[in-house]
């Protein structure tokens, strides 16, 4: 049994399957699925597949036509852009160095609940 995917939905964001920034206009949108469709169309390598700030997406024919669907109308648009920005670093892994509890108890010190 194959679990779910919980950022299979924000990965999907149409304009990350069409790799387009929130602030795209309606010819760039029309632009890039039509060229995304006719790399798909001829087999273009990479073409297929795509990054996100969740992980890398894979995309076909269907997922392009699906993703221009959802950025023709104003209101499913508008719901797919606040998550277009999110920054890549935002979800990256803490570097070894970066201490986890750091911040935690220097807060803590400051309220008066740490070590003196």
């Amino acid at each position: 049994m194959t679990r779910p995917d919980p950022a299979a939905a924000w990965r999907n964001n149409p304009f990350f399957v069409l790799e387009l920034k929130a602030d795209a206009s309606r010819a760039d949108v029309e632009r890039a699925g039509q060229r995304l469709l006719g790399l798909l169309a001829i087999g273009a390598q990479g073409a297929d597949e795509y990054q996100t700030p969740f992980g890398a997406g894979r995309r076909d024919a269907d997922t392009v036509r699906q993703a221009l669907g959802r950025l023709r109308d104003p209101l499913q648009r508008a719901r797919f852009e606040l998550w277009a920005n999110v920054a890549p670093l935002a979800f990256a892994a803490p570097e070894a160095s970066e201490s986890l509890t750091g911040p935690w108890e220097a807060g803590a010190t400051a309220l008066g609940w740490g070590r003196p």
